[in-house]
């Protein structure tokens, strides 16, 4: 598949997905990529845990100045910190964040598993 099709994929795909982002009003979505969640040992997210669910909102925070990486990107679900963007796949989207693009995150999958890089996987997209 071309990379003109997959976009498009990605778009058709977010459209349809429960707790879509176009019900928040965006008019299309362009899914940046989809990543499990780093740290959910050391931040909020087992506190949090029940609380939330497939489709929700999370926020895309920049930390240049983070000591351990320098593209660091926090994961917050209302205001709490989740985790981070895993640092293999977060330097495309800390540099669009730093351009001012808007991205956003959402959950797409929660899973019970003993591994905690599987428990919460999310979309990274970008609202048209």
């Amino acid at each position: 598949m071309n990379g003109k099709l997959k976009t498009l994929a990605a778009v058709v795909l977010s459209m349809s997905a429960w707790g879509s982002p176009l019900s928040w009003g965006a008019e299309a979505v362009i899914v940046v990529q989809r990543s499990p969640l780093a740290g959910f040992r050391h931040y909020e997210a087992a506190a949090v845990w029940r609380d939330m669910k497939a489709g929700d909102r999370l926020a895309l925070v920049r930390e240049p100045e983070n000591p351990y990486d320098p593209n660091a990107v926090r994961v917050e679900w209302r205001g709490r910190k989740l985790g981070y963007l895993p640092r293999r796949d977060n330097g495309a989207v800390a540099r669009q964040l730093d351009r001012g693009n808007r991205l956003q995150g959402r959950i797409v999958r929660l899973t019970r598993h003993r591994d905690p890089w599987k428990r919460i996987e999310f979309e990274v997209f970008l609202g048209l």
